[in-house]
């Protein structure tokens, strides 16, 4: 029997495999595509279950962000503002370094040159502004008698409503009081009366900016040369001078935008014989770095210096509607063609980021707002912007969708 299945073994062609075996490889082969898709199946429910909780992690910190730094805006603000404008002298700095100046007395010399000419602008702008708040009292008349043909014209809806509301308005009524306010005699005076300790925060940012630009070089250096590869050091270095260039593109647009026009409604203020026009042109350059709400608040300004001024109604918004002019060139033409589309920004998220930054640190928010926005537009641009509709609506894992799977399952060939 061994001899005659040692026979049957012999005669039997080489290469030829039986149905038993053919059946078994089948079998190894279906195991083995099984497998990868279960492993596959599991990895992504493990995606699924991280990318949920990175994405709750991720919600509980945005809203908690804007109460801390609302609340340690002491701190916060005035370091925000102290890197915003070392990243806007960076190119300067850098320009100075290029031609052998050392770091230490380039970033002083950066921000000696920022000072000075930050102090001229503000003070152009709020010693003349304290006279005309002293002199707000004594013009009152004035404005009531410029604006008396349009209360004329609500005389009836306001007697409607003081006949309506007359007997709360008596029973709510309490004596007035006469407050004095005393003019500032000087800058320093304002800055003491108004804002404690805005001396502090100026020093401590102005050595926020110094030794920030002073360590530049080195701190850019050893960033890039500390990643782990030679594409992601090429690519922290190109987010890093991206981030510089765009920011301190935008600012040194914008500020030569607003000293131009600071300039021509200056001029124009200084024809039609508006008191102290250097003033009222630092201010509508100084409002113009707030988008959309700083000409408004300008124009409002205007008109009520007008009011105070002229004794012709017509004639006392001049000045408001001359700004407005102006700024309409300057907001359609000249800034979109000087600003391009490389820095153009959805108008949506100029409003929610001044609403927000509005809310968190006031006026000095507003100013920063775009700055910031850029900033993090530039960094999200570079890191990769998170697939959450994709994660929601699609099952999604924040970077790529269920349905990318399906090649894998069917990537295996078939027998």
């Amino acid at each position: 029997m061994r001899l005659a299945a040692g026979d049957e073994l012999q005669h039997k062609e080489p290469g030829v495999e039986t149905p038993a075996s053919e059946s078994g490889s089948v079998s190894v082969v279906d195991a083995v595509r099984a497998s990868m898709v279960n492993q596959a199946e599991m990895a992504y429910r493990r995606d699924r279950l991280l990318a949920w909780l990175a994405l709750t992690a991720g919600a509980g910190i945005i809203l908690a962000i804007p109460f801390a730094l609302h609340a340690g805006s002491e701190f916060f603000l005035p370091v925000t503002c102290a890197l915003v404008i070392a990243v806007a002298l960076v190119p300067l700095l850098e320009w100075l370094e290029r031609r052998g100046m050392p770091s230490a007395i380039a970033s002083l010399f950066c921000v000696l040159l920022f000072l000075v000419l930050a102090n001229a602008a503000i003070a152009s702008v709020i010693v003349p502004a304290t006279d005309w708040f002293a002199l707000l009292p004594s013009r009152i008349a004035l404005i009531r008698h410029n604006l008396s043909p349009l209360i004329d014209i609500y005389a009836a809806f306001e007697r409607f409503v003081d006949q309506t509301m007359g007997t709360f308005a008596r029973s709510s009524a309490t004596s007035a009081r006469t407050v004095t306010v005393e003019a500032p005699n000087s800058l320093f005076d304002y800055v003491a009366t108004s804002a404690p300790h805005a001396i502090v925060q100026m020093l401590f940012s102005t050595l926020v900016v110094y030794f920030f630009l002073s360590g530049w070089t080195r701190m850019r250096r050893r960033t890039i040369t500390s990643r782990g590869s030679f594409s992601s050091a090429m690519t922290t270095a190109r987010v890093i001078q991206e981030m510089v260039d765009r920011t301190s593109a935008y600012l040194a647009t914008i500020t030569t935008v607003n000293i131009g026009m600071g300039v021509l409604v200056s001029l124009v203020l200084w024809f039609v014989g508006m008191p102290t026009p250097m003033m009222w042109g630092g201010l509508v350059a100084i409002l113009n770095y707030i988008p959309y709400f700083g000409p408004i608040l300008g124009a409002g300004l205007l008109a009520i210096g007008g009011l105070m001024t002229f004794a012709d109604l017509g004639y006392a918004l001049v000045p408001a509607a001359m700004f407005v002019a102006v700024h309409l060139v300057e907001a359609n033409v000249l800034t979109p063609m000087l600003v391009g589309r490389r820095l153009t920004i959805n108008p949506l998220l100029i409003l929610v980021a001044l609403s927000f930054w509005s809310w968190v640190w006031g006026t000095a928010g507003a100013l920063l707002a775009v700055p910031l926005l850029i900033i993090l537009k530039t960094i999200l641009d570079a890191a990769g912007w998170p697939d959450i509709t994709g994660f929601l609506f699609a099952e999604g894992t924040f970077t790529n969708a269920h349905g990318d799977e399906e090649p894998l399952a069917q990537s295996w060939p078939e027998k």
